[in-house]
């Protein structure tokens, strides 16, 4: 079989697992708040964003490559690029540096970045550039900025980008600086984990944007009032991504859970409690504040930013429940 067929064979399988996957992002109720990101899910191809990525095996990792000569080893590549999972794309060390995020969290997440046409949008954490790509699909490329502090991985997302003919700004820098140069910005999404939301990003807002950051294990959802002033609740889902790098705050040690109740430890929500107040609240007072308040959900809890100062809370800002984040 020549080279064109094999091309061939392997668009017309990456088109019909694409469509299987926007079917099952569908079918999560991911784009139920902006039914119009279906479209850009329909036409990016996330293979070429992905042309290897690791899956994990007993003892390690297992390559996949979209170059190997072995065709079945192709086959599994393509397929695998469309399930509606994480992929690990740079590894060093065995540490996780770079992912592709689950599709129907990007798509959830996305829908609820609420974007509107003419909205320019900042991405912090370039990854493979197919988030970026979705959003130039939806805003154009003028209208989109993604940064990350690695210069390999902005020099591969800008090389994906340009292979599936989308071009928005790649800049290599720290993300926890924004990209003030091509401020103001209408919105600011993450798809790393943040201890605190940078002052940086509200302040190269415009009033009334939008910032969707993960952070203590959830996805925080802040309003723009002014540059010194946001605020918002955390969604219900949960969001597990690599940290944010180069933002030179160390991140503090999780206490010990001893003499915390096994099924306290080993529940969702009292762990994203400890993620957001560590360092305020010791596991015993947390988990006594948790059983207190009858297993708070996640919308329960926010953030709010004014100037300098940052804190996380439970029902209300000015209520007794406050922990500071930076």
């Amino acid at each position: 079989m020549g080279t064109h067929a094999l091309d061939k064979e392997i668009e017309d399988l990456a088109a019909a697992a694409r469509a299987d996957l926007v079917r099952e992002i569908e079918m999560s109720g991911a784009f139920r708040a902006d039914p119009v990101w279906k479209a850009a899910f329909l036409a990016v191809p996330r293979h070429l964003f992905v042309p290897y990525y690791y899956v994990g095996i007993l003892g390690g990792y297992e390559r996949r490559w979209g170059e190997s000569p072995d065709p079945r080893a192709r086959e599994r590549w393509v397929r695998g690029a469309y399930v509606d999972a994480p992929l690990a794309t740079r590894l060093r060390d065995g540490e996780l540096l770079s992912s592709s995020s689950q599709p129907s969290l990007m798509a959830m997440m996305l829908a609820d970045l609420r974007v509107e046409e003419g909205d320019r949008v900042l991405e912090i954490g370039a990854g493979t550039g197919y988030n970026a790509a979705l959003l130039a699909y939806r805003l154009g490329d003028d209208n989109v900025t993604t940064v990350d502090l690695d210069p390999e991985i902005t020099e591969s997302a800008r090389r994906h980008l340009a292979g599936a003919g989308y071009h928005p700004a790649v800049v290599t820098g720290d993300g926890a600086r924004g990209v003030p140069e091509h401020a103001p910005f209408d919105r600011i999404i993450a798809t790393c984990t943040l201890q605190s939301i940078p002052p940086a990003w509200i302040a190269q807002c415009r009033p009334g944007a939008r910032v969707l950051s993960p952070l203590a294990t959830g996805l925080i959802a802040l309003t723009v009032r002014d540059a010194g002033h946001a605020e918002g609740h955390f969604l219900h889902t949960p969001a597990y991504f690599v940290p944010l790098r180069g933002d030179g705050r160390p991140e503090r040690e999780q206490a010990p859970l001893a003499g915390v109740p096994r099924r306290a430890r080993e529940h969702e929500l009292f762990r994203f409690l400890l993620a957001l107040t560590r360092g305020s609240l010791d596991p015993q007072e947390a988990y006594a504040l948790w059983e207190r308040e009858g297993l708070p959900q996640r919308e329960r809890y926010g953030i709010t930013v004014v100037g300098d100062r940052e804190w996380a809370w439970l029902d209300d800002p000015e209520g007794p429940y406050a922990w500071p984040l930076r």
